[in-house]
């Protein structure tokens, strides 16, 4: 009970945020958001958790967040910016990953408590994001190409269905990719088609939930 509160206090207020940037910093804070979104939620992937009934890993309004980052951008800036936003998070994705490796390099002294916890989390870190440079590349670009190609299509109308299902697309696929490559070899494969399954029917019903904050997006000058 208490962590379908949390997913619930954790859709409100992370898509909330998403326009609450939007409206101090523009595009360019959209842009910042999908690579501080993408980092936290690779660290929080490592937890799995039971969330309606379901077994997944954390980090999944996060992921799904940056769907909504990237139809905002596409809807209000146009194709090009949200692909700049896909491009800005991977390249920050790469540094994370550099940066924490080195980390892990320098020998602790006799004060130091977090190696060890350090090693845990971040040890897994480089196959965390290398799956989730793939993700964010294949999956988002799509999105970003389906939603302008739907745009067009339907003259701007209907946005509710292209945010919906642009988002339910490329979350499935998103999900499946990441998981395969990210846990393969540590999962059973039931393991990680339960993983995968589940992640998707949560992040299904948080992409429902995001398409009000889209219209409000849309409001805010």
């Amino acid at each position: 009970m208490m962590n379908n509160l949390l997913l619930i206090i954790s859709v409100i207020g992370i898509f909330t945020s998403v326009l609450v940037i939007k409206k101090l910093f523009g595009k360019e804070g959209l842009i910042g958001y999908m690579a501080v979104a993408t980092i936290l939620a690779e660290i929080g992937v490592v937890k799995s958790v039971n969330v309606l009934g379901l077994s997944a890993t954390l980090g999944n309004v996060l992921f799904a967040s940056n769907f909504l980052v990237t139809d905002i951008l596409t809807e209000c800036y146009g194709e090009k910016e949200a692909k700049k936003g896909i491009r800005f998070a991977v390249f920050s994705v790469i540094m994370f990953i550099v940066i924490m490796q080195v980390m892990l390099l320098f020998n602790p002294n006799e004060l130091d408590f977090a190696q060890e916890s350090m090693k845990t989390i971040f040890g897994i870190i480089p196959r965390i994001s290398i799956a989730s440079i793939v993700m964010l590349t294949i999956a988002n670009f799509a999105d970003v190409r389906l939603y302008s190609w739907l745009k067009k299509k339907m003259n701007g109308k209907c946005m509710w269905f292209r945010n919906n299902l642009c988002t339910i697309l490329c979350n499935g696929l998103e999900n499946f990719i990441f998981t395969f490559l990210c846990f393969t070899g540590i999962y059973s494969l039931n393991d990680m088609l339960m993983i995968a399954t589940a992640t998707t029917i949560i992040e299904t019903v948080i992409a429902l939930c995001d398409t009000p904050f889209l219209y409000l997006s849309k409001k805010i000058k």
